[in-house]
């Protein structure tokens, strides 16, 4: 494509809604362009890149045997109600309605409507295994939409969902899918981790998420420095030192004004560790519970909302906990005020003696507790955040460190979830009726590019892998009216087209500087410079665009074969990338 018929419109200064690097440089690069708060536009250059990694996305989920079909994106909510998240999803669900009054959603996700199209048509167990995917629009109202297409409320996602007969079947298709995936990121071009995830709304036995490596990625990764272990912090353990520590009998003691929990442990000159710190959480019906973790521990939320089964946890107020009947600063297990509301305990309180814990009277602690003795809990979970430095549970001998990601693909063994709930059923070897054992695979498109923006990037712009590049080379002439050197980038530049080497030609009448400036912030892979100097001596100046302070002078007459071998060889290092 000719630069001046490419509706490339690139801006020189940063932009101010732009929080992270690759945000800034979609927008800045012509990428990309804002509608409303999280709804973008791709605009040719972007289209291209979605375009290339939908075709990598494809190529992989055909190789690995899912068939493509497309569903609705409006769905009626007769089939939110039949799989019991339509008061589940929470907030992010964008329920609207027709003109008769009845309710739809424009869906975030397409369990539903893939298991109703299913049970219509497979009926026995010869029909499995199969595996259904789409790549389509989707929509989540989120609270906070931000980071451009990382986070964004309409987005381009691929959802794939198997269909087995029995749960050794299931495991083998997401094995399949997990394969695939790897091979989906790796041909990105992403450096990438796969860790165990939380099944939040789209439920589920196991899941598993693929995290490509970013200081600036939303998601925190807890893993091994001696094994393969990795987790999302929400699904992270670990093996900590288990001291219990002197049984001492229950004392109640006063605590003037003290009413955190490092403030209260230095008057009692105790540990924190050997106290208990409530915290107290409402969910989205309204239901209040109240969490108990060591004093220097802190909080998992999701891992409290999936304790209580909750979709999501909000924090009460002041306000809120004195109508509850509970007092700020002193709340405590022993004697609980309110018999409504439910306690949920970590499970390292029950190796600790002589708890410090609050009496649930103004200025007053009780020293010496010890759960199990002196008080009870209405059920005992993993709640707490791990910490870097923890023991590996998997080896039992690494340390964990934390690290930062962006999420780009998640899957998931749904098991029986959707299928009892909407008695999708086939018939299976001994002519009895069996649900069908589901699995669910997610891509985010847009996520997945930006995110290849975020880990391939410069000063001056961003560095595409070339495989999602919005084209493969660049030819940029410095002096477009120099009829010689016009003629020899026409004629290059019409080789490489026949090649089906797919190339961008600046042809563009402006200063050079305005050019190279352009060329750096789009982040062509390979880039051809035809200069006067150069071109009176029969060369071309040739670079990557990752290594461009690396220029090559080759003759004019071996530029074609030239890059056709650098373009080889770029493809061919992507084989050599493996998780990290």
């Amino acid at each position: 494509m000719r630069y001046s018929q490419s509706f490339i419109y690139t801006l020189k200064e940063d932009q101010k809604e732009a929080a992270i690097i690759s945000h800034n440089l979609l927008l800045r690069g012509g990428f990309i362009s804002k509608l409303a708060s999280g709804i973008y536009n791709y605009l040719p250059l972007g289209l291209k890149v979605i375009k290339k990694v939908s075709n990598i996305v494809r190529e992989e989920m055909d190789a690995a045997g899912a068939l493509e079909i497309l569903m609705a994106a409006i769905q009626p909510a007769e089939l939110w109600m039949e799989s019991g998240r339509w008061n589940d999803y929470g907030k992010e669900l964008l329920r609207i309605k027709d003109r008769k009054e009845s309710d739809f959603v424009f869906g975030p996700t397409h369990e539903e409507v893939v298991t109703d199209i299913v049970k219509k048509y497979a009926k026995s167990y010869k029909d499995l295994p199969f595996n259904l995917y789409q790549i389509q629009t989707k929509f989540r109202d989120e609270l906070r939409p931000r980071f451009g297409l990382m986070r964004g409320r309409e987005f381009i996602m691929k959802d794939a969902y198997s269909f087995d007969a029995d749960e050794d079947s299931m495991d083998i298709s997401y094995l399949k899918m997990r394969e695939a995936y790897y091979n989906i990121f790796r041909r990105c071009g992403l450096a990438f981790r796969s860790v165990e995830a939380d099944t939040g709304s789209i439920g589920g036995k196991d899941s598993e998420e693929f995290m490509v490596l970013s200081s600036t990625g939303e998601d925190e990764i807890v893993v091994c420095d001696a094994c393969e272990y990795s987790a999302n912090v929400e699904r992270a353990e670990s093996i900590t030192e288990d001291d219990a520590g002197s049984e001492e009998k229950l004392e109640k003691v006063e605590t003037p004004n003290k009413q955190t929990i490092k403030n209260v442990c230095e008057f009692l000159n105790a540990d924190e560790k050997f106290s208990a710190k409530a915290l107290v959480y409402k969910n989205e019906e309204g239901k209040i519970f109240c969490f108990f973790v060591e004093g220097d521990d802190e909080l998992n939320e999701i891992k409290a909302a999936r304790a209580t089964g909750s979709v999501e946890l909000e924090m009460l107020s002041d306000e809120e906990l004195k109508k509850a009947g509970l007092t700020k600063g002193y709340i405590g297990p022993i004697n609980f005020p309110n018999k409504d509301i439910e306690v949920i305990c970590d499970k390292r309180l029950e190796n600790r003696n002589n708890l410090v814990v609050g009496a649930n009277e103004e200025n007053y602690h009780y020293k010496g507790a010890k759960l199990h003795r002196d008080f009870e809990c209405d059920k005992i979970a993993d709640l707490r955040s791990v910490k870097e430095g923890e023991v590996c549970p998997k080896c039992e001998k690494g340390k964990l460190k934390r690290i930062r990601g962006i999420e780009v693909g998640h899957i998931f063994k749904l098991g029986l979830k959707y299928s009892q709930a909407m008695n999708a059923l086939f018939l299976d070897k001994n002519g009895k009726t069996q649900p069908f054992y589901m699995g669910c695979y997610g891509i985010g498109i847009g996520r997945t590019a930006q995110a290849a923006v975020e880990q391939n990037n410069d000063e001056k712009g961003i560095i595409w892998p070339i495989s999602i590049a919005p084209f493969e080379v660049e030819i940029v002439s410095l002096d477009s009216k120099d009829i010689a050197m016009s003629s020899y980038c026409d004629m290059i530049y019409d080789d490489m087209i026949y090649r089906e080497i797919e190339v961008l030609y600046d042809e563009r009448d402006e200063r050079a500087g305005i050019k190279l400036n352009d060329m750096d912030l789009i982040g062509i892979p390979i880039r051809i410079v035809v200069g006067k100097k150069s071109f009176q001596n029969n060369k071309v100046e040739i670079s990557l665009r990752r290594e461009k302070d690396k220029k090559e002078l080759i003759d004019i007459d071996a530029v074609l074969d030239y890059i056709t071998e650098l373009r080889e060889k770029l493809y061919a290092e992507l084989e050599t990338i493996r998780e990290v």
